[in-house]
């Protein structure tokens, strides 16, 4: 696998009780990446394929409206494996193989593209979310709002702000590969890695994505949450008065899955996220002067792990909360096998 992973297994192995714990932790990450990224890319690569090769056939028993949202993030979910995993950390872990990046001058070109699939993720996820609030929590506004069409202009306008916003990464960063992540993957000059101006810009970019969308989420989860709690007594009590009725109610099993689905795939997208989004704060403001203690490395690289496991975990989320889905999943991977077995017969 190159001299970086035998380098790094010889230093651990041998220089073990030398090594300070965050070193030894950090070494023990590098390692581990040498064979968790290329195989969360075999994997993430076509759980989401399958997932938008599914889900628009309209045999999951979810709605258009649902559907676009869940296809949209699929396809930024994709996009980010590609771009930053693929693209990225592969070649930052696998250096010596990708040399050849020096010589290609888009770091910042690829840069703005990565972010922006970023923020795409990421802001799906709010509308998302936004959605099925509106759906749960307000029946007026539902017929206007829960649509397809209005899926596809929030998911439009959501593409074309992502991509205006980072553009300023293409100024920011030069067109050389760094192949490190120390903390950029393109180099810097100095005015720039010094400059309050640049390190401003780069908070506020942090704070927009992901952690404005954290407090959005967790208040629209803690509002729907309570909507479906209140209005779940409120339909026993009248149900009890109710005589000769069933006691499955079939409104509250179709919002049961609804909010199963919200929750899991938002606490999923808090989970993974919280670690990179509170390093990458913490980093910029340490480039500008406004704290003075270091935190350790390995917690970034802990970070970029978890924040692209979440590009891989939502087609499992669909598999394990929808059981359309996992049926229609299940007919995907064994048609290979059927259509040999026919052709032999």
């Amino acid at each position: 696998m190159g001299r970086s992973f035998s380098w790094n297994l010889y230093v651990i192995s041998t220089f073990y009780d030398l090594l300070p714990l965050d070193t030894w932790i950090y070494l023990t990450l590098l390692l581990i990446q040498f064979i968790y990224y290329p195989m969360l890319a075999m994997i993430g690569v076509p759980v989401n394929l399958l997932t938008i090769g599914i889900l628009p056939q309209g045999k999951c028993g979810l709605s258009n409206c649902v559907t676009r949202y869940l296809v949209a993030m699929s396809v930024a979910d994709l996009l980010v494996i590609i771009l930053d995993l693929i693209l990225r950390h592969i070649p930052i872990v696998y250096w010596e193989q990708f040399q050849f990046l020096l010589f290609i001058p888009v770091c910042n070109i690829h840069a703005v593209l990565l972010y922006a699939a970023t923020d795409c993720s990421v802001w799906f996820t709010v509308t998302f979310t936004f959605d099925r609030f509106v759906a749960i929590c307000s029946q007026k506004l539902k017929s206007k709002y829960c649509r397809e069409k209005t899926a596809a202009v929030v998911l439009g306008a959501v593409t074309v702000l992502s991509c205006l916003k980072n553009i300023f990464w293409y100024f920011m960063l030069t067109s050389q590969y760094r192949l490190g992540n120390l903390p950029w993957f393109c180099d810097v000059t100095e005015d720039v890695a010094e400059s309050r101006v640049w390190g401003t810009i780069e908070f506020f970019h942090y704070i927009l994505t992901p952690g404005l969308p954290f407090v959005v989420i967790l208040l629209l989860n803690a509002l729907t949450v309570r909507h479906i709690l209140v209005s779940s007594r409120g339909r026993r009590r009248l149900r009890a008065h109710s005589s000769g009725e069933s006691r499955r109610d079939p409104e509250m099993e179709s919002r049961r899955k609804s909010i199963i689905l919200l929750l899991v795939i938002s606490g999923n997208f808090i989970l993974l996220w919280t670690l990179l989004m509170v390093y990458s704060i913490w980093n910029r403001m340490e480039h500008l002067g406004s704290v003075s203690a270091d935190l350790a490395v390995f917690l970034q690289e802990s970070g970029f792990m978890l924040q692209l496991l979440s590009c891989c975990t939502n087609t499992a989320i669909y598999a394990v909360t929808q059981t359309q889905f996992r049926e229609q999943l299940k007919n995907v991977l064994i048609y290979p096998f059927t259509a040999i077995v026919k052709l032999i017969q």
